[in-house]
């Protein structure tokens, strides 16, 4: 059996963050096989692992699940939002274990795809640059929106963070007014990426939809505020885009 330091193996269950745990552990929360856990100690899933008095139930002994949360405008992806605001957490099911995580955040003015997972390898596989995943938007913009504006914007814009730039690009339709709509796709996940790539050339997003990320697409006939859990084929080729297999419960 494959061995992995305590607070990975715990992370990976989604009972926590990362820090979270190297925390509970340093407290003297985590007991392994019956002895006070201290910070690097390795464990596998035959281990009897228990935080704070619970055991703990690994992902490769029960399957994990993925869900595609429709976001409406409005929410924040927060469990604790000190201004007490909606977050989509309100709306998920209740586990029996563990918890969900968020794989990539949208701001509170963005709505569209968002997916949450019970396995913390694969929502950190698909939020590491490396992973490279595509999310394409809808974006209505209103400002003056020229060729040279949009070249730029193809080839690359320097930011405070570096430079980015929209992998594709295409005009959607004309809105009211001065407005108008995009389809556009980007490659990471820096925050807020896809506002502050328009802003820079002077351009102000009024909506923002993510219409898909990764190999997952928004459902035409998923409302707002609702979500849909990923089964067989789906989920299978959403852990094979990063190089991931698909864990089994034993």
């Amino acid at each position: 059996m494959v061995q992995k330091r305590l607070q990975k193996l715990l992370a990976e269950t989604g009972i926590g963050s990362r820090r979270q745990i190297e925390q509970w552990i340093a407290e003297g929360g985590v007991v392994v096989n019956g002895r006070t856990a201290q910070l690097g100690d390795k464990v596998d899933s035959d281990d009897a692992i228990y935080v704070s008095g619970v055991p703990v139930v690994y992902s490769s002994q029960t399957p994990p699940r993925v869900l595609l949360y429709h976001k409406p405008v409005g929410e924040v992806v927060s469990r604790n939002d000190p201004e007490r605001r909606p977050t989509i957490f309100d709306r998920l099911p209740n586990l029996p274990y563990g918890r969900w995580i968020s794989i990539g955040r949208l701001d509170i003015a963005t709505s569209g795809v968002l997916l949450v997972s019970t396995d913390g390898q694969l929502a950190h596989r698909m939020m590491h640059p490396s992973s490279e995943l595509e999310r394409e938007y809808l974006v209505r913009v209103a400002g003056p929106i020229t060729d040279d504006t949009l070249n730029q914007l193809r080839t690359g814009v320097m930011l405070e963070d570096g430079v980015a730039r929209f992998k594709d690009l295409q005009r959607h339709r004309q809105g009211e007014g001065r407005n108008m709509w995009f389809r556009v796709t980007v490659c990471e996940g820096r925050n807020r990426l896809v506002r502050r790539l328009w802003l820079e050339q002077g351009v102000v997003v009024s909506r923002l939809i993510r219409l898909r990320f990764g190999s997952c697409s928004l459902p035409r006939e998923l409302p707002a505020g609702s979500y849909q859990e990923l089964k067989g084929d789906s989920l299978v080729h959403l852990y094979d885009t990063v190089g991931l297999s698909l864990p089994t419960s034993k």
